[in-house]
């Protein structure tokens, strides 16, 4: 399968390739109907009236989710109002937490390691406390900086960025007795990863 929602706002689910994918299996000869039944998500990138016109086949659009599909075909094509509006809930969030986290999980975890080296190898390794302590900020930044798909599926966004920032903030604090704002720059750039990373989560720019 395919995301149908961000296929049609990129053009790749469109009416074009719908019209050319009709022709090119001669849909025509292979079925006797005339009906093309399409996800409702994809209907922003399908213009109907222009698949009827170039292909014979008008376009009906099912229900959100696929289980209801069944009883879609059952009431001769008749969807309720139920069943066209999006219910995404806390478990249809967590459902996606997976995606969004195997998403960042490769560029984060080589930054962190890339940035672990940089900074701790930079230090020397003459002393013990000059070489533990980038490498302890090094850490400390990569786990502040992963923070924010961990509150994805939550809502609202603003109030998610805030409770995890402050949980590791806490956290980066107990660990260490020195000034965090004087010799952790690392804090105010996790500041600004965390909302981005939130606001790239799977759905929350449409539906939450």
């Amino acid at each position: 399968g395919i995301n149908v929602w961000c296929a049609a706002g990129t053009g790749t689910f469109g009416t074009a390739a719908l019209i050319r994918r009709v022709q090119k299996v001669q849909l025509d000869k292979l079925v006797t109907h005339r009906t093309i039944l399409l996800p409702q998500l994809g209907a922003s990138g399908v213009a109907a009236h222009q698949v009827q016109k170039a292909t014979g086949f008008r376009v009906r659009y099912g229900p959100i989710r696929a289980r209801d599909l069944p009883l879609f075909l059952v009431t001769g094509l008749q969807v309720s109002e139920e069943n066209r509006r999006i219910q995404f809930t806390l478990p249809d969030r967590l459902l996606l937490l997976p995606v969004d986290l195997l998403r960042w999980v490769q560029p984060l975890h080589l930054f962190g390691i890339l940035f672990i080296l940089h900074v701790g190898l930079g230090t020397g390794w003459t002393e013990l406390v000059a070489f533990f302590g980038p490498w302890r900020q090094a850490v400390s930044c990569h786990l502040l900086c992963s923070r924010g798909y961990r509150a994805g599926p939550l809502r609202p966004k603003a109030l998610c960025s805030a409770l995890s920032g402050l949980w590791w903030s806490c956290f980066y604090v107990g660990c260490r007795s020195s000034d965090l704002y004087v010799d952790c720059p690392s804090f105010y750039w996790s500041r600004l990863a965390a909302p981005i990373q939130l606001c790239t989560y799977t759905g929350s720019s449409t539906y939450t």
